[in-house]
């Protein structure tokens, strides 16, 4: 079976993306197979690889892709968590695919639909840029139909409070492109973005804490990557500085799915970044910049406003653009060889007989 590498600038790792189509659609196998590529990619290397990313041409007529996201756990070669997404690697997925003859040529203006298998999401990536070894793309996660904000908020509230062993924490949990808990860092000792950028391993224990408690109350296993988590500060610049964990550190910038999150949340009334956004003057036609570490991201959110006859708002759909993602290259996984195509068997048999 081949193996391809492409890395989406601003994510913590490349992401390591296989033909969903030569592995069990059944999970154990498939969490099995997926144990021993890992295995082989660790001893080659790339234990730092940490996201997988598998997929095929859709059977479903609006899609061009079927991506399945697969978030491998520290702690142990056969630990992952299949129950979020990451658009970081729907990118360098739509790389790959195009590289190795699973969609057409990407060129610029070419728009790849892909539908997210593990939340239903619907992505649509369009090519602004083609070099040799790298691509840009426009983000869009759109909506079959307007999305109420009261489907947004997984425990019906804007703001929930957690039980902690240092005391309540109140935190605003969001599912959009992936659930996120997302803090006022003010309520931390956390005054500003400085602050928040420079903060170290205590900031990260207790973040780590909130999320646990958050999982907790979703009924999430603790040990698993979701709900993520952003700790957030009014941007003197305009917009909101966020800092956001990834596994098992530090976010370099913000998950794509978390900077599409945090702009969402910033147009649902009531909720934590809702309120920061507006202690800094909110842009009203959806667009929020977000400060990060590794640099900033505008996130476009488009929504309908609550109206007269008591009906929330609605997300209609959400875009993030300039997403630049590297093509690293393409292997054989000697201990799942058996899947490889036949053709593709026989060329490497030939090219070892040269």
């Amino acid at each position: 079976m081949i193996g391809h590498l492409a890395y989406a600038v601003g994510s913590p790792c490349p992401t390591f993306v296989l033909d969903a189509a030569r592995l069990p659609r059944e999970e154990a196998a498939l969490l099995g197979h997926l144990t021993e590529a890992r295995r082989f990619l660790a001893s080659a290397g790339g234990a730092h690889v940490l996201k997988i990313a598998l997929v095929e041409p859709s059977a479903h007529p609006m899609f061009d892709l079927d991506y399945r996201f697969v978030q491998a756990l520290p702690g142990g070669d056969d630990r992952f968590d299949l129950r979020g997404s990451c658009g970081h690697s729907v990118l360098s997925a739509v790389v790959a695919a195009g590289r190795c003859g699973m969609l057409p040529r990407l060129l610029p203006g070419a728009r790849i639909r892909v539908r997210v298998l593990n939340n239903g999401d619907s992505v649509v990536c369009e090519v602004d840029r083609v070099e040799r070894d790298e691509v840009q793309f426009s983000v869009a996660f759109v909506q079959p139909g307007p999305v109420p904000f009261t489907d947004l908020l997984p425990t019906g509230d804007t703001r929930t409070v957690l039980d902690l062993d240092g005391g309540p924490q109140e935190v605003s949990l969001v599912t959009s492109a992936n659930a996120y808990a997302f803090v006022d860092a003010r309520t931390l000792e956390v005054p500003s973005p400085a602050a928040l950028f420079a903060a170290g391993d205590d900031l990260l224990d207790r973040l780590e804490r909130i999320r646990v408690a958050a999982a907790d109350r979703l009924g999430w296993p603790r040990g698993g990557a979701f709900p993520k988590i952003a700790a957030i500060v009014p941007d003197p610049g305009g917009g909101i500085a966020a800092r956001a964990v990834t596994v098992p550190r530090w976010h370099p910038t913000i998950a794509l799915t978390g900077a599409v999150c945090l702009g969402i949340a910033v147009r649902i009334p009531q909720t934590v970044p809702w309120l920061l956004a507006r202690e800094n003057g909110a842009d009203e036609q959806g667009l929020t910049d977000i400060e990060t570490p590794g640099g900033r991201t505008t996130v476009t959110a488009v929504t309908s406003a609550p109206d007269a006859a008591g009906n929330s708002g609605a997300l209609l759909w959400a875009s993030v653009a300039r997403k630049r993602v590297t093509f690293q290259g393409s292997f054989v996984l000697a201990p799942l060889s058996h899947l490889q195509f036949e053709e593709v068997a026989q060329c490497l048999a030939l090219s070892v007989a040269a």
